[in-house]
C-alpha cells in the first residue's frame, strides 16, 4: 500500500511524458491576463462582467474537448492494434518459413536465415517510414549488404522488403520445397504485414480536420481570456491563479488530444516502437535456434 501511494505521488509530479512543458506558456499568459483585470478591478475600472459565463457555454466547450480527445485515443488505439497484428502475424509467418521450408544445403539454410530477418526489417522499414527517417544502421543490421544498398534508391523501402520476402516464396515453391497451400498460406501472412503498413498509413495521413482544430484553440483561448471579467468580482486578487488552474485543465485536455493523435513519433506518450522491433528480433533469433523436434540450431 505504502508503494502504491507513493507510485501514485511521484506520478502526480511527474514532468517528463506530461502536458505542462507544452501548455505552461499559454497558461501563464492567461493567468497574468487575470492579475492584469484585478488590478483593473482594484483601482474602481468596471471590468466586472459575470454575464460573460454565458459567452460560451460549458457544455459546448466540454463536448468538444472530449469529441477532442476521443478521436485522438482512437487512432492511437488503432496504431496500437495494427503493430500488435503485425507482431503476431510476423512470429506466425517466421514460424511457418522455419518449419516449412526445407534446407538440404548450407546455402538455402542461409537464405532461410535472411529471409527471417527480412520480417524484422519489414517492421523497422515501416516504423522509420511512418516517422519520416531514412533508413539507418539499424536496418543494415537485419539486411545482405546488396540489399540495404538497393534500399536507398526505392521511395517505399518496407514494401521493397515485402517483395523480397514474397519473391522467396515463389522461388522456393518453383524449387518444389513448398506446395500451393503452403505458398498461398505464406502469401496471406504476408499480405497481412503489407495490410497493416496500410492501416498505420492510413492514421498518419488523416489528420484531424484543420477547420476543427482552429475553431477549438480560438474557442478555448476565448473562454480563458474571458474568465477574469467573470470572476473578478466575487474573487478579487484570486482572479489569476484561479485562472491559470481552469486553464491548465482546459488546455491539457487539448494538448493530450494533440500528442496521441499520431502514435508513431518519439514522444513519451507515443508507441514503443522501438521496443516492438527489437522484441521481434529476440523471438525470430530465439527462433533459428530450434529444430521442428525441439532440438537445437536445425535446419528446418
Amino acid at each position: 500500500m505504502v508503494t502504491e501511494r507513493k507510485h501514485w505521488f511521484q506520478t502526480v509530479f511527474q514532468i517528463k511524458g506530461s502536458v505542462i512543458p507544452s501548455i505552461l506558456g499559454r497558461t501563464i499568459l492567461c493567468g497574468a491576463f487575470g492579475i492584469f483585470i484585478s488590478v483593473l478591478f482594484y483601482y474602481g475600472l468596471p471590468v466586472a462582467m459575470p454575464t460573460l459565463a454565458s459567452l460560451i457555454p460549458n457544455i459546448v466547450l466540454g463536448l468538444l474537448l472530449v469529441f477532442r480527445t476521443n478521436t485522438a485515443y482512437e487512432r492511437f488505439w488503432e496504431g496500437r492494434k495494427s503493430w500488435g497484428t503485425l507482431v503476431n502475424t510476423v512470429r506466425n509467418l517466421a514460424r511457418q518459413i522455419w518449419l516449412a521450408i526445407a534446407t538440404p544445403t548450407a546455402e538455402a539454410h542461409t537464405q532461410k536465415m535472411v529471409v527471417l530477418r527480412m520480417l524484422v526489417a519489414f517492421c523497422v522499414a515501416t516504423k522509420l517510414h511512418l516517422r519520416h527517417e531514412p533508413i539507418n544502421e539499424e536496418l543494415q543490421a537485419l539486411l545482405p549488404p546488396e540489399k540495404y544498398d538497393m534500399l536507398h534508391k526505392m521511395n517505399h523501402p518496407a514494401l521493397e522488403i515485402a517483395f523480397w520476402i514474397g519473391d522467396y516464396f515463389q522461388q522456393e515453391y518453383e524449387r518444389n520445397t513448398l506446395n500451393p497451400y503452403q505458398v498461398s498460406a505464406l502469401h496471406k501472412l504476408l499480405d497481412a504485414m503489407v495490410d497493416m503498413l496500410g492501416a498505420c498509413e492510413r492514421i498518419l495521413k488523416t489528420p484531424m480536420p484543420l477547420a476543427y482544430a482552429i475553431h477549438l484553440k480560438q474557442l478555448l483561448l476565448l473562454y480563458c481570456l474571458s474568465l477574469p471579467f467573470q470572476m473578478v468580482g466575487s474573487i478579487g486578487w484570486w482572479t489569476g491563479p484561479v485562472v491559470i488552474l481552469i486553464s491548465f485543465t482546459l488546455f491539457g485536455i487539448e494538448e493530450i488530444g494533440i500528442e496521441i493523435e499520431n502514435p508513431f513519433g518519439h514522444d513519451p506518450n507515443d508507441l514503443p516502437l522501438d521496443a516492438i522491433c527489437a522484441t521481434m528480433l529476440r523471438n525470430i533469433e530465439d527462433l533459428m535456434t530450434l529444430t521442428p523436434g525441439g532440438g537445437m540450431k536445425g535446419g528446418g
